[in-house]
């Protein structure tokens, strides 16, 4: 790059020292100007990048919020199972229910026709 610098500038006719001199300093300024902007491009993306800590990290919290909704599922099956159980237990209480005020009624239908027909 330098020498590029350096036949231009003795072509537009500065003196060989000069040119020489004008090339090498626009060649390092060149130089740290790239570097700079390098560097500036690798802080911006750096900040974007993720670490294999940062995804670890992301690992475990996915892990614990899977384990969390395992946890929870059990549950609904727990309350799932006790609603099932109650379910049951209700529907033999008021078929018990039904049977006992049917055998009631008829009891007491038995007995007012024996007491208005065996009266007599």
């Amino acid at each position: 790059m330098e020498l590029v610098i350096y036949d231009a500038f003795r072509k537009a006719g500065v003196e060989e020292a000069q040119a020489k001199i004008i090339a090498s300093e626009l060649n390092t300024n060149f130089k740290a100007t790239i570097a700079e902007v390098v560097d500036q491009h690798y802080a911006v993306h750096s900040q974007k990048l993720a670490t294999q800590g940062d995804v670890e990290k992301v690992r475990l919290e996915v892990e614990n919020v899977r384990l969390e909704v395992e946890s929870v599922r059990l549950e609904v099956e727990k309350v799932r199972a006790e609603v099932a159980r109650v379910e049951t237990n209700i529907v033999k209480w008021i078929f018990g229910s039904i049977v006992t005020a049917a055998g009631l009624a008829t009891g007491i239908a038995l007995a007012i026709v024996r007491l208005f027909f065996t009266a007599s």
